[in-house]
């Protein structure tokens, strides 16, 4: 039997096929499909920094209100649950996804600023997580913010939250990084046990009619695989994290070319959002009809197979591709 488990994390997973962070995981029913249909793991949807900023500003709001008037005042406060929609639920929901579900139950933060998050981190992880997802999700739009000024706040929040917990932690990130490597590289000395490639930005569109601006969601295609696949074959062998690779992964050929870059992990959300937990068996049969046609045992056997450090001439990797490529379109009107 080829043997499709693989380690992530420091945990031990049956499979690379991982459910990303997405609404999936906010209803233990939809959880316990994905897990029945043979999903590794989940990673929870995403607490953000915004949800726990509400929390405090508002309870605040509640308790300054109030702290001028009698012991009366009490009947003034919100009742429990008014003002704890986010964070409280949250915590909830890792607590009862780990006791209906036998597979990892992955936390995830999203946010980039220092303070209320090791704390958060930390109950996340009392909760009853296996691990943590770190999503550094930030569009720098502010001319005056330097490139090296915040990715050293970053790295000080993956230094601050993976000092604050004793549960893995993984960080989320953005492809739009100057020296992405390097970058790596601090997080992980920083404390990070994994990388996951990459984050997806929602772009807003114009609505001409009625002259407002529309968020919609555009779920991802297979196209989607190649940057962080070429930054997972990249990553892989040069940095001490466990690579996953997310956006794009959407059938056996995403996975498999996943694991040859050098991904410990694929994940995959708008594949599961758009057909449901039915596409999970046949990807990991047709994985394993491939794998046991080429006559490989294992997953670790391929995995970083066709990473740049695996290449004759790594040096010349990327210069090679990109004039590969360039040569190969020849057939002009």
């Amino acid at each position: 039997m080829t043997d499709l488990s693989t380690t992530y994390l420091g945990l031990k997973l049956k499979n690379p096929l991982v459910a990303s962070a997405s609404p999936l995981s906010k209803k233990l029913d939809k959880a316990k499909q994905l897990e029945e249909a043979g999903i590794s793991a989940v990673v929870m949807y995403s607490l953000f920094e915004e949800q726990i900023i509400h929390e405090s500003l508002e309870l605040d709001h509640y308790l300054t209100r109030s702290s001028d008037t009698g012991a009366e005042a009490m009947s003034y406060f919100p009742e429990s649950g008014t003002y704890s929609l986010g964070p409280d639920k949250y915590l909830e929901m890792v607590s009862s996804l780990k006791k209906t579900l036998s597979i990892p139950v992955i936390g995830s933060l999203n946010g980039v600023s220092r303070g209320g998050w090791t704390r958060y981190a930390r109950r996340i992880q009392d909760a009853g997580a296996d691990a943590l997802e770190l999503n550094l999700y930030y569009m720098a739009t502010d001319p005056n913010l330097k490139s090296e000024d915040l990715e050293n706040a970053q790295v000080e929040l993956v230094s601050e939250v993976s000092s604050a917990i004793q549960i893995p932690l993984a960080v989320k990130l953005s492809p739009y990084i100057t020296s992405l490597s390097n970058f790596a590289h601090r997080l992980v000395d920083a404390g990070a046990k994994g990388l996951v490639l990459f984050n997806r930005f929602y772009q807003p569109d114009f609505d001409l009619d009625e002259l407002e601006i529309v968020h919609s969601l555009d779920l991802s295609t297979s196209a989607e695989l190649r940057l962080p696949l070429r930054w997972v074959s990249i990553l892989s062998g040069r940095t001490q994290a466990d690579l996953a690779i997310t956006s794009g992964v959407h059938t056996a050929a995403d996975v498999l070319k996943g694991m040859m870059a050098g991904a410990k992990v694929t994940m995959m959300a708008s594949a599961l959002l758009q057909n449901g937990p039915k596409i999970v068996a046949p990807m990991l049969d047709q994985i394993q009809a491939w794998m046991k046609e080429r006559e490989y045992e294992s997953i670790q056997q391929m995995q970083g197979s066709m990473s740049q450090q695996a290449v004759a001439e790594p040096a010349a990797f990327e210069r090679a591709n990109y004039m590969k490529v360039l040569d190969s379109f020849r057939n002009l009107p």
